[in-house]
């Protein structure tokens, strides 16, 4: 029986098991960063089963198929509902369900009549809104009814008009206030409405936001929603097209609706009278009023990202009302003025930048080539499954796909056809629907997009909540690759990249050697259009939308189920509840059939998002928040939790200068190029396509999962039985869950390495709101296990030199783990006694003796064998071009900043920090490899209880331990960690408690913890209380947690134990970005994991050296007296007024924050001398 069919008889077996009286739970979503949804509605998979049944069950059966298979929510592992096959009702015999379906078919008729009679109507768009102030409302007052205005009569009652609302009005709020706490669901329709005049504007549809817009401030409970944002986003629209008349109405209903104009509203109607050439008195007394405001003329043009033409216009109008304007002088190029950075940014002094090793056209044709995939949006690339024989069932299976496919492009076409049809109705009545959204992009490229998810659907399903993000999520790239697209952004970016090149390229040189941002600003702006991103809420609504569009067009013929079936289409999604962890989650399921069809056809096709796919040219520089990584899709500087907006300001605030180093650094990691080892690439899909190795990390095919050893029980089995068969059942599904994601990653990641095979390509990086880095691609980058960076090489290849050799030989002993505290020496002189298991290994791995197998890093380990046999090898070893990288790990990195923080002596001797004849290993000095991950992680601030968790959860793996003792000695081990960590490490310790106390009371003060590091990136922690947002509607109600920073009270839990962890990371990630520039100072290629350092054999003693020097000038800082500088300039003053019992609190952080922990006496240049420091 086949694991498909397995599966499916199981489930049946769980529900024939599963009691029917009992209650049913309510569901919550699984999580999208930190989101939960209460269950709406259910509907479950059909399975055949032959029985004849009483003749009354027939009613429900007609219930079931009229409401399309709509699901009942069990208390078990996963819910399937058995359709039942049975006799129908005797001719003439009509039953009350049969009746209330008649009466439900003709009331949906009737009501599709209507809509279809609404869509054919010709609705009247409002363009006069109704003033509520008296004054304003007398302004915009038409002549008599009956009389004709001439176009000089109307311009001049709507100059009148605007001249009324310049003016500053009593009741107006000014743009200044504090933004006040607004309800979760006041803010979602807020964001609803926000995000739908900007598409509208997008699209086109301006007539209809205005008609929104009037449609609500006409009506006085309703404008209380409306927001500057949302007023500033009409006006722009309009004064794009330059329509006056419009404009003052938005402009009066503004200040109707008692807002002050802020620094944008005056932009919209300048340039409305810029392109319109108005008269200058207006523009003058829009001027004036502008100063009266607090905005000055220069503002208009430093502090607003506008397009090209329109700052243009815009000139034109300032300049013919005062015509000795000029545009503020261009400030000279900031300079990064941080001690740390001095030399980087030094203009003095040799500089030996690496350039890539490929000639200057053939970076251009890698450019050309990236371009067009980006401007596809997606990437199919060949799988690396093996392929079937071509059987006749094979054949068959692809064709109906094929046909099915096309059937399905047909009618999801005309369902999102008539969606539109329908939201742009109820979009006439005022309503802010999706219909702006679903004009973004072509209807052929959503039908292309719902089918490429179609294809990639695991046959377990997916959470409804991920899809929908996934899906608003694809909207939005497009959306932002077309706006691109329509403007000559594209042009503009291909002549500026090009130059850009030159930079880089082998056999070019400019004048001046720069750091790649540096020569990118020195090419000139390049306008990028901005694009606020849109919320969570919006995205869920938006993609579950697109997701009931799919549900609803794609079906199949039931006979793909059954052979008996008939040729009545049966839908090929179906919205089934299942239990993940303790949560009940919406899951969107495909049939069995059609999974098995799939199955059968084994398509040789993956398919991709272009941003989850290594890049084929240099990635552009990262020169602002905004701007860098991909040549036309979206990225964002600083990843973080969807709905997460707090770090984003935060960047925007910062001076351009201060984030120089970050952005230089993720630039410089970026722009290392690498190449597949074709070699190891082979091994690995050998053992993939055969069953896969899990001791290895290659993960078996589905067929391998552990099966029920019985699969139904006897007549008359005892409820413990049952019982025990059940969690038999679901342990084995959960395993088979397991293997699958397991084996899909893994075929990610092999499929695009052998796409990449024989290419150079790029991984574009950001980082996370503590600093440390990422790259940007998902599935195959270096950050991934063993077997991820085992096939990663650097496309560039160095020799050896006179101790490259021996630093290969060191690097292939730590990746064994079996000479972990032996001196350097003593591993090379290991390598050389194993040397003839390292050839054998290197030459037949899969038919030897196969050494390598043993390592802790067997994928590594082998790679490394390869390199070191070429290399003893070859006629002169020191002329060896080596492309492996090599590693310099970091001992306990957290407690290494620690200790240089509070100049421990004690416990810089534990971790390196000082000059050893051999490594010091802290965990030996606490405990057993038992407690490795404990130690490892108290300094990143794990509890006592997680600790004790860790100890057992090792112990239990252990196979000579006695298991009944596991308890006693977790407890007793996690004790003893505590304390010989207190008494090592003392001023870790005092640090962390201080950490943790100043962060306790800004966190009870109602702030979020905030600092910046020494680089200058500002950090804040986005651990906030959670509020429940609810996206109603459909199949089910999304219902998610928000944490969206301004609004919702800082989670004091997670602040406090966030602190020490996030501040130690974000100094481990400053030393690195540190090491990176002034390695590529220095001409070396360098990429790390965290505080583990790749570069060439080579170059590995002035890495070395490098990242010594940089350790120990970050530390030279006063890291922590100016952290508690910026936290009492943060918190301390005066900044708002506080209740009493706050008061209390920054009292007492005031007082914490001056009494700093005692240090000790430890000289940090002894960190120069000491070898096992980073080895």
């Amino acid at each position: 029986m086949s694991a498909l069919r397995w599966t499916r008889g199981a489930a049946g077996l769980g529900r024939a098991l599963s009691s029917s009286g009992r209650r049913r739970p309510t569901s919550e979503e699984g999580t999208l960063s930190g989101l939960c949804s209460s269950r709406r509605s259910s509907a479950a998979s059909p399975r055949e089963q032959d029985a004849q049944k009483e003749w009354g069950h027939a009613e429900l059966l007609e219930v079931l198929e009229a409401r399309v298979r709509q699901l009942q929510a069990e208390s078990r592992s996963e819910v399937m509902m058995k359709k039942v096959q049975m006799d129908r009702p005797p001719k003439g015999r009509s039953s009350r369900w049969a009746q209330k379906l008649e009466a439900e078919k003709q009331m949906k008729q009737k009501r599709q009549e209507f809509l279809d009679m609404q869509q054919k109507q010709t609705h009247t768009l409002h363009t006069e809104p109704r003033i509520w102030s008296k004054k304003l409302a007398n302004c915009l007052q038409p002549s008599k009814k009956g009389a004709a205005r001439s176009s000089e009569e109307e311009e001049r009652r709507l100059t009148r008009a605007l001249q009324a609302a310049l003016p500053k009005l009593g009741s107006c709020t000014p743009a200044s206030t504090k933004a006040v706490v607004v309800e979760p669901n006041i803010l979602l329709l807020q964001q609803r409405f926000l995000a739908f005049f900007e598409c509208c504007a997008c699209t086109g549809n301006m007539a209809l936001a205005h008609h929104v817009l009037v449609t609500h401030h006409s009506k006085y409970d309703k404008q209380q929603l409306l927001t500057l944002d949302m007023y500033n986003t009409v006006m722009l629209g309009w004064a794009r097209q330059g329509s006056f008349k419009e404009l003052v109405y938005v402009f009066v209903m503004l200040k109707d609706a008692g807002l002050s104009p802020d620094l944008w509203s005056y932009a919209a109607a300048l340039q409305c009278m810029g392109r319109r050439d108005q008269d200058v008195r207006i523009i003058q007394r829009c001027l004036k009023e502008m100063v009266e405001a607090g905005f000055q003329p220069q503002q208009l043009f430093t502090d607003l990202g506008l397009a090209g033409d329109e700052r243009a216009v815009l000139l034109r109008a300032v300049v013919k009302a005062e015509p000795a304007f000029s545009l503020p002088p261009q400030a000279p190029d900031p300079v990064n003025t941080s001690t740390l950075l001095k030399e980087v940014y030094a203009k003095k002094g040799p500089k030996s930048y690496p350039k890539l090793h490929l000639p200057l056209e053939t970076l251009r044709d890698l450019f050309d080539e990236q371009l067009r995939v980006e401007l596809s949006t997606s990437v199919s690339i060949p799988s690396v499954e093996k392929a079937p024989v071509m059987t006749k069932e094979v054949t068959e299976a692809r064709k109906t796909l094929k046909t099915l496919r096309e059937q399905w492009e047909r009618e999801l076409l005309r369902v999102l056809q008539q969606t539109k049809a329908t939201m742009a109705c109820q979009a006439h009545e005022g309503q802010p629907t999706l219909y702006p959204f679903l004009c973004l992009l072509s209807e052929e490229e959503f039908v292309s997009m719902l089918m490429q998810v179609l294809k990639v659907l695991p046959a377990q399903g997916e959470p409804l909540l991920h899809l929908a993000h996934d899906l608003g999520l694809r909207v939005l790239n497009r959306h932002l690759v077309k706006q691109k697209q329509v403007t000559n952004h594209l042009q503009k970016l291909g002549q500026q990249y090009s130059k850009y090149l030159r930079l880089l390229a082998s056999d070019t040189q400019v004048e001046a050697p720069c750091l790649p941002r540096e020569y990118w600003e020195s090419l000139g702006p390049l306008e990028t259009p901005l694009q606020q991103p849109w919320s969570l809420p919006v995205l869920l609504h938006l993609g579950k939308q697109l997701a009931e569009l799919l549900v609803q067009a794609v079906q199949m013929p039931r006979s793909l189920a059954t052979p008996q079936g008939s040729c009545r289409l049966i839908p090929v999604l179906y919205h089934v509840y299942s239990f993940r962890s303790y949560r009940q989650i919406g899951i969107l399921k495909p049939h069995p059939a059609f999974t098995q069809l799939l199955e059968t056809a084994a398509e040789p096709t993956l398919t991709f998002e272009t941003t989850e796919v290594p890049m084929l040219c240099p990635p552009l520089p990262w020169t602002s928040p905004h701007a860098g990584a991909y040549l036309l899709s979206s990225t964002k500087l600083m990843r973080a939790m969807e709905g997460t907006t707090q770090h984003q300001h935060l960047l925007e605030r910062c001076a351009p200068t201060q984030l120089h180093g970050a952005l230089d650094a993720l630039t410089q990691l970026g722009n290392c190029a690498w190449r597949v080892n074709g070699r190891l690439l082979d091994l690995v899909l050998q053992l993939f396509r055969d069953k896969g190795c899990a001791r290895l990390g290659v993960p078996p095919p589905r067929s391998e999962a552990p099966r029920p050893a019985q699969q139904q029980l006897p007549p008359g089995s005892s409820p413990l039985q049952k019982a025990e068969l059940r969690k038999e059942l679901a342990r084995c599904l959960k395993a088979a869950r397991e293997m699958h994601s397991l084996r899909s990653e893994a075929l990610y990641r092999l499929s695009l390495a052998q796409h990449l095979r024989n290419r150079v390509f790029w991984l574009p990086h950001n980082m996370d709101f503590r600093g440390r880095t990422y790259p940007c691609p998902p599935y195959f980058n270096h950050l991934g296990s063993d077997l991820a960076r085992a096939l990663l090489e650097f496309a560039e290849g160095r020799p050896l030199g006179p101790h490259g050799l021996d630093w290969l030989k060191i690097h292939l002993v730590n990746m064994t783990g079996l000479r972990k505290c032996d001196s350097l020496s003593m591993r090379l002189a290991f390598a050389d006694e194993v040397m003839e298991e390292i050839l054998d290994s290197a030459d037949n791995p899969m038919t030897g003796r196969k050494w390598w197998m043993e390592a802790d890093e067997p994928w590594q380990t082998l790679a490394c064998c390869m390199e070191v046999a070429q290399a003893v090898r070859s006629p002169d070893p020191t002329a060896y071009i080596s492309h492996l990288p090599i590693h310099q790990d970091g001992s306990c990195n957290g407690l290494q900043h620690y200790a240089a923080l509070g100049r421990d002596s004690a416990g810089a001797a534990s971790v390196n920090l000082m000059p050893s004849d051999l490594p010091q290993d802290v965990y030996r000095e606490v405990a057993a490899q038992v407690v490795k991950q404990t130690v490892m992680t108290v300094v990143y601030g794990v509890t006592r209880y997680g600790g004790r968790l860790q100890i057992e959860k090792r112990l239990r793996e252990v196979s000579d331990f006695p298991q009944e003792f596991v308890w006693e000695a977790s407890h007793y081990l996690v004790r003893l960690v505590f304390k010989s960590l207190q008494e090592m490490f003392s001023s870790t310790r005092a640090i962390q408690h201080w950490l943790t106390e100043s962060a306790n009371l800004i966190s009870h003060a109602g702030w979020p913890v905030e600092w910046v590091t020494p680089l200058g990136i500002p950090i804040i922690q986005p651990y906030h209380r959670e509020a429940k947002v609810q996206v109603k509607g459909g199949i089910q109600s999304l219902t998610f947690t928000s944490s969206m920073d301004i609004s919702q009270k800082p989670n004091t839990l997670k602040q406090k134990n966030g602190f020490p962890p996030n501040f130690i990371h974000s100094l481990d990630s400053s030393h690195m970005m540190l090491t990176a520039l002034y390695c590529y100072g220095r001409g070396l290629t360098f990429v790390s994991v965290h505080d583990c350092f790749w570069t060439h054999a080579a170059d590995i003693p002035v890495m070395n050296e490098v990242c010594r020097e940089q350790f120990v000038r970050l530390h030279s800082q006063p890291i922590l007296e100016d952290l508690a500088k910026f936290l009492e300039k943060r918190f301390c003053s005066a900044s708002r007024s506080l209740k009493p019992s706050e008061r209390i609190l920054v009292a007492k952080l005031q007082e914490t924050l001056r009494s700093l922990p005692e240090t000790g006496t430890f000289d940090l240049e002894q960190v120069m001398r000491s070898t096992y420091f980073f080895s």
